[in-house]
């Protein structure tokens, strides 16, 4: 009881800053249990119950790393929202962990694309790294998303919000066309159970896992990894950092300048890395 009239207020919230759906979800998620675990809304738990609930997340039930950060940023987004700061303020803070990104090299690139038994899955799996896409907007984009013409793809709703343009490979156009006369998909490029319904995130992931599992890669492999994969190529292929935050729909160069760290940078003309991908390298 109590518990829907307050997720109501954070879903309106979410919409009016134009924040990710996957925001509500994590919030969403990680509030109901805590709801559910104490039988009553978050905003009538009393701190000391929080602070328990929080070190019970730690110490037993060992959740992920980002479940137990969902729990607290959606307790300090709440708050705030109620108009009660002081309670956000005295949750605990999440220290960042400056890790660096899982990228793969080129020849790990070329074996994981060869992998897929089926059309659809290499074609995925290229376009995801060739346009450096997020996994929700390689779910979500639509034929008329791209341009062969032009050869650009058109990314809408991203992470913030924005929409944004990047190139699309010359080489993958070919495949993409090969792909459509077999697939013949009807408003997704990438379609699940039926011809209107979208591949799912899911699906994408299971796609991945069993793509790295035949291709007995060792490294820790994600859908994002590709992305990593592609901001780094390109850096190595001599694209700036600046260009490079545009093509990744980042708000922030600081999020980009990390992959400073495993890739040396030199100014280049903006491209798809697919393109290079497979040029013989200098002896």
């Amino acid at each position: 009881m109590g518990f829907k009239p307050l997720y109501t207020k954070l879903l309106r919230q979410v919409k009016l800053r134009g924040q990710s759906p996957s925001t509500l979800n994590n919030y969403g998620r990680s509030l109901a249990k805590l709801a559910l675990y104490f039988k009553k809304p978050p905003t009538e738990i009393p701190d000391e119950k929080i602070n328990d609930y929080l070190i019970l997340l730690r110490d037993k039930q060992s959740p992920s790393e980002s479940y137990f950060k969902h729990t607290v940023y959606g307790l300090r987004y709440t708050f705030r929202l109620i108009g009660r700061d002081d309670r956000a303020i005295r949750l605990p803070s999440i220290k960042r962990l400056k890790q660096l990104p899982c990228v793969l090299s080129r020849d790990e690139c070329k074996l994981l694309f060869a992998t897929p038994k089926l059309l659809k899955h290499r074609i995925l799996l290229c376009l995801i790294y060739s346009a450096g896409l997020r996994i929700g907007e390689a779910s979500r984009l639509e034929l008329k998303d791209l341009d062969f013409d032009r050869k650009m793809i058109h990314i809408r709703r991203s992470k913030y919000g924005k929409d944004r343009y990047v190139p699309l490979s010359d080489l993958l156009i070919k495949g993409l066309h090969k792909y459509f006369d077999a697939e013949r998909p009807v408003r997704f490029v990438f379609n699940g159970k039926d011809k209107h319904s979208k591949l799912s995130v899911r699906g994408i992931q299971w796609c991945l896992r069993q793509t790295v599992k035949e291709a007995q890669l060792t490294k820790n492999v994600t859908v994002h990894t590709l992305r990593h994969s592609y901001a780094t190529h390109l850096l190595e292929d001599g694209v700036d950092i600046h260009t490079l935050m545009q093509l990744l729909g980042h708000e922030h160069v600081q999020t980009t300048m990390i992959y400073l760290h495993v890739a040396k940078v030199e100014k280049g003309q903006a491209h798809s890395p697919f393109d290079t991908l497979y040029q013989p390298t200098p002896s």
